[in-house]
């Protein structure tokens, strides 16, 4: 006969047998889901039952870096390296990447240095490793210069200081370096950039396509125009295919492509730049047609043309009135136009 699993206790406290299993199950399948701080519970939970276990301990270190607790992580990857803990060389790599979230390249460069000293290092893994050195290198050299070799406090590395910082162009560099992020650590601060009316359109448009990709599906108050909306960035439609801009876009193939492939041309670049920086709002007029003819009056005008605003109407079956109202609303938002980057 079987001998019956006892329960285990822990600090005064009983645990049924399998519960670990239960809880790494659970902790891992809310990583999988993308919730960082449900599976942290889960996991920190299961490893106090099972303190050796490879899934959980791996599973926790994602969970720390993705919920931005990079300190954390550190200090479990580098007790799993010390015990040998889980597959060394995914370690050294989860290691060296939480590493590099803290600006910590002078560790990088001594851990890769180490690894290359004792040969350790797998001949197909060389050049990566090469190539993390080199760049951990220069950082290293770059902070010194700058007297920055402190280490940054955590909260400081989820900010990126939109709102503090007037310069467009370092404002671009900042959104665009959290294209290979995990952006959930910078909801708050993306928040309040969206309904801030100090806010860039078009960077405000970058940050809802990255809120987009990485699925966030709470809902954000945003501002563009004097016109505020609440969106769900998970829900929006993508920013290149939004139903009213392809509206436009057929309607425009249908009068220019083959007539006039020159201006045709020039009309869908101008339609893609303002419907770019005014997503996710659907400005009025709501007809489709007006708005094409609106861009093809305006593309005519910028290349020297001089159409009237009563033919371009009769053309696309609309009120004139409904046309003056889109160029109003289009030459608006010419003005913004994109930063110089």
């Amino acid at each position: 006969m079987k001998k019956r699993q006892q329960a285990k206790r822990i600090d005064n406290l009983i645990f049924f047998p399998g519960m670990e299993k239960r809880l790494t199950d659970k902790g891992l399948e809310s990583l999988h889901n993308k919730k960082f701080n449900e599976a942290i519970t889960l996991l920190e939970e299961a490893k106090v039952l099972d303190p050796d276990n490879d899934d959980i301990l791996v599973g926790l270190v994602l969970a720390y870096f993705e919920a931005g607790s990079f300190k954390k992580a550190k200090k479990l990857a580098n007790e799993m390296l010390l015990k040998g803990i889980g597959d060394y060389f995914q370690m050294v790599d989860l290691y060296l990447t939480v590493l590099m979230q803290l600006h910590e390249y002078q560790e990088i460069v001594e851990t890769i240095e180490v690894l290359l000293e004792e040969k350790e290092i797998p001949p197909d893994k060389h050049d990566h490793f090469l190539t993390i050195l080199q760049f951990s290198k220069r950082m290293a050299d770059n902070h010194l210069q700058d007297g920055s070799e402190e280490e940054p406090e955590e909260s400081n590395l989820n900010k990126l200081n939109l709102l503090e910082n007037n310069n467009l162009n370092e404002q671009m560099l900042l959104i665009s370096g959290l294209a290979e992020k995990n952006i959930r650590p910078y909801v708050p601060e993306i928040t309040n950039y969206l309904k801030s009316d100090n806010g860039h359109p078009f960077l405000k448009t970058i940050l809802l396509t990255l809120l987009k990709e990485q699925e966030i599906d709470k809902e954000l108050v945003v501002r563009k125009f004097s016109l505020e909306e609440k969106v769900i960035p998970a829900k929006l439609p993508e920013v290149r295919v939004q139903p009213r801009m392809k509206e436009v876009k057929q309607l425009l193939e249908i009068h220019l492509e083959s007539n006039n492939p020159v201006l045709f041309d020039n009309t869908i670049g101008m339609v893609e730049r303002i419907f770019f920086i005014s997503y996710p709002f659907t400005l009025e007029p709501e007809s489709p047609a007006a708005w094409a003819g609106a861009f093809q009056l305006l593309a005519e005008e910028y290349l020297g043309l001089e159409p009237k605003i009563g033919e371009m109407a009769k053309e696309y079956s609309v009120h004139p009135k409904e046309i003056g109202q889109a160029v109003v609303k289009i030459e608006e938002i010419e003005k913004i136009s994109y930063p110089n980057i």
